[in-house]
């Protein structure tokens, strides 16, 4: 069996839009690309090596495949992101018939919903997202994340595309590490853990008997 992994960037209030740079995705007017850039320390860049050390497929959305292959296949051939991304099997979902020209992409046409569940029924390395807001919207809709790595940004953003959408389905976490940069950076991992709990911190009612007490108590002065 595969985890699907997802690894996310996020403002304060769950913003993911373009932390790379201005150009990145100024989709529906965006205009503060490249939030996360200033925040980038050493811890941030270990927490994000050792996101990388362990096998991974990449899982993308269309939008952030195409920005990682204008990108990545023409950087340095000896810089360790650039290597292992070119060299893992990259799954795109995707309406497309084109071709892709990235090496080892493999598209995901059709229901990417059941086409998931079958690569994750399968032996393999773990499935690892990064950005592809919009198809994580289906993977919380559908309850197939196992993990979740984020490293929450310290500012606010405002309009843009959002970790959480309105589908999310209502699910349980553990936390199973945090620790936060000298740049304010929380990074966290969360795995699945069941579902939501609930309670109330209302005070509980009290038994009949001790209703009785309690007026008889107040007759007797």
């Amino acid at each position: 069996m595969r985890k699907l992994i997802v690894g996310a960037f996020a403002s304060l209030d769950g913003v993911m839009q373009a932390p790379g740079g201005p150009s990145e995705d100024p989709t529906g007017g965006f205009q503060h690309g490249g939030w996360g850039v200033p925040y980038f320390d050493d811890a941030v860049g270990q927490f994000m090596d050792a996101e990388f050390a362990q096998p991974f497929d990449l899982l993308l959305g269309r939008k952030t495949y195409e920005i990682f292959a204008a990108h990545w296949p023409h950087m340095p051939a000896d810089d360790p992101i650039a290597s292992a991304f070119n060299k893992v099997t990259k799954y795109v979902a995707t309406e497309s018939d084109d071709e892709f020209g990235w090496v080892n992409t493999t598209p995901l046409r059709g229901n990417v919903v059941e086409a998931l569940r079958r690569l994750k029924a399968e032996e393999g390395p773990s499935l690892l997202t990064q950005g592809s807001t919009m198809l994580l919207q289906t993977l919380w809709a559908h309850d197939l994340v196992d993990e979740l790595r984020l490293l929450t940004f310290p500012l606010l953003l405002g309009p843009g595309k959002r970790l959480f959408g309105h589908g999310t389905k209502p699910r349980g976490l553990r936390l199973i590490s945090n620790s936060v940069s000298g740049t304010g950076v929380s990074m966290s991992i969360y795995e699945r853990a069941g579902a939501v709990e609930t309670g109330s911190f209302a005070l509980a009612e009290p038994t009949a008997a001790e209703q009785a007490r309690q007026e008889r108590m107040a007759r007797e002065g």
